[in-house]
């Protein structure tokens, strides 16, 4: 690829402090590959940060540059993949390198009650890494509970793909975000 940014690892984004995780494929490449910040400049983080903000986890409803302002409040984002893989098809290889970084920025984030993951992939990788045994089936809005006693809430992931199909729309995220803050809310209360 000719670009200076292609293949750049991305970081997570959000408040450290952050009860609700979302979980993501990986930076598209000219959107977070490109911008530093992952689901940035693309048109599946306009669509996920526009529902961070409706649902009062964001300051502001879009993203463009990883100075823009934005903030968000008890959320985190980041990606299973830490760069952009061919095609958006993340080999084998790529998953397992990228674990380490995942399993890392997990554990760094010891307020998380809740994880959203964006996407079957994103579903596959989580449940593992919350030992999820067995792997509970991925569909839209469902619920499990790891064994440590964290919630995990599936959602269609913001791509074109889905958003420009009605696959998901914009009622069905902010649904699964306001669950997650939900069941946030009680898990601190119990």
């Amino acid at each position: 690829m000719d670009r200076v940014y292609w293949g750049r690892p991305v970081p997570g984004f959000g408040d450290p402090s952050a009860r609700v995780v979302l979980v993501g494929l990986a930076p598209a490449a000219h959107g977070g590959n490109r911008t530093g910040r992952v689901f940035t400049g693309d048109r599946s983080g306009d669509w996920l940060y526009a529902a961070l903000w409706r649902t009062g986890f964001a300051n502001q409803p879009q993203s463009v540059a990883i100075d823009d302002g934005l903030e968000l409040t008890d959320a985190y984002v980041l990606a299973a993949v830490r760069c952009a893989p061919p095609e958006n098809k993340p080999t084998p290889s790529e998953r397992d390198r990228c674990a380490p970084f995942l399993r890392r920025e997990l554990l760094l984030l010891s307020n998380m009650r809740v994880v959203i993951v964006l996407g079957q992939f994103a579903h596959q990788i989580v449940s593992s890494e919350l030992n999820m045994k067995p792997r509970p089936p991925f569909g839209h809005g469902m619920e499990a509970r790891a064994p440590d006693g964290t919630a995990m809430l599936s959602s269609y992931h913001p791509s074109q793909r889905n958003t420009f199909t009605g696959t998901l729309t914009e009622a069905m995220l902010d649904d699964v975000l306001i669950r997650a803050r939900h069941l946030a809310s009680d898990a601190g209360s119990e």
